[in-house]
């Protein structure tokens, strides 16, 4: 089957969570169904939560059916070589009414053997934050095992974590291994590798409708732990119409683009690149045809397509791997 391909939207996969809120449909337009609504999964290939596509000739086709009908084209040259058929990233939102527990990610060792997974390095970009909102990342000094285990015990382990105030437009990028939690009246835009394995160690003490507490992940986490201080948030650029640096690691790069008016893009097929709207929107045209996209759309774009326009008022996060 040959494939005539465009930029690709996908039904939202939306994930209730004893944490969440309705955010995801009053900033983002999901069509969500509770009102404790915590994640919109945009592109995934987690088992069981596999991607349709939503939009054009495509429509009603898995992202799975796609790559295994081309994916050199979709996937692009180099990130084929390195994973196969594999979608390498998945993409969320989430909205945080509450705060989430604190957790931990293991690296792509530990994951491997542990869960035959890859591990979970991430990225968030604040999409919005209520007043004094904050999260939490890593250690606010050095600790131990022994350190971390005593005020986990005595519940105080925030007395050892650092916290940090945010704000629309902060982005932080977080190692496996570093401690981590969302905090309460934040919504975030997720980028990470294609993994759902968390480690969680701490949960507020809470319990679901039904008076059960959630499980937690005490022992499988303290060797997968980082317990040097993180250096989490990204500084980074916002000129106008240009692709700014945020993050380059070896799972993935982002860039955010600040689009006023037109923009021609240009780019190699050795990637596909993903195009998350946060704000405003924007169209895309390429060979003859334009599609137009909102806040809260998540862009992929397969690697064979090489030339196109951005056109529109929008902060875009562009996404591909290096």
């Amino acid at each position: 089957m040959a494939i005539d391909w465009y930029p690709l939207l996908f039904s939202p996969i939306l994930k209730e969570r004893i944490w969440g809120g309705t955010k995801l449909s009053s900033l983002l337009y999901k069509d969500i169904v509770s009102q404790t609504t915590g994640e919109s999964w945009e592109i995934s290939t987690v088992p069981g939560d596999i991607s349709i596509v939503r939009n054009g000739q495509l429509a009603g086709k898995s992202l799975e059916e796609l790559l295994y009908i081309d994916p050199k084209a979709l996937l692009g040259n180099k990130v084929y070589q390195k994973f196969g058929t594999t979608f390498p990233l998945l993409f969320k939102f989430l909205d945080a009414k509450e705060d989430l527990s604190i957790q931990l990610h293991p690296n792509d060792e530990l994951a491997r053997i542990r869960h035959n997974s890859f591990g979970k390095t991430e990225m968030w970009y604040v999409m919005q934050a209520d007043p004094d909102s904050r999260i939490i990342v890593g250690f606010d000094k050095e600790a131990s095992p022994e350190e971390y285990l005593y005020h986990l015990e005595h519940k105080t382990l925030t007395k050892i974590l650092k916290e940090i105030k945010v704000a629309p437009g902060d982005v932080f990028f977080l190692e496996t291994g570093t401690i981590h939690a969302i905090g309460a009246g934040i919504v975030i835009a997720e980028i990470q590798q294609t993994s759902d394995i968390t480690y969680r160690v701490y949960d507020w003490d809470r319990v679901d409708a039904e008076g059960k507490s959630r499980e937690l992940h005490i022992d499988l986490a303290l060797d997968a732990i980082d317990y040097t201080v993180s250096n989490a948030k990204c500084e980074y650029a916002k000129i106008v119409n240009t692709s700014n640096p945020i993050v380059d690691c070896p799972y993935f790069t982002t860039r955010f683009i600040p689009l006023d008016g037109e923009l021609v893009f240009q780019k190699t097929t050795d990637s596909f690149t993903v195009l998350v709207c946060t704000e405003g929107t924007f169209s895309i045209r390429a060979n003859g045809t334009m599609m137009t996209f909102q806040k809260g759309d998540a862009v992929l774009i397969p690697a064979i397509m090489t030339d196109f326009e951005l056109n529109g008022t929008a902060s875009l996060l562009e996404i591909f791997i290096s």
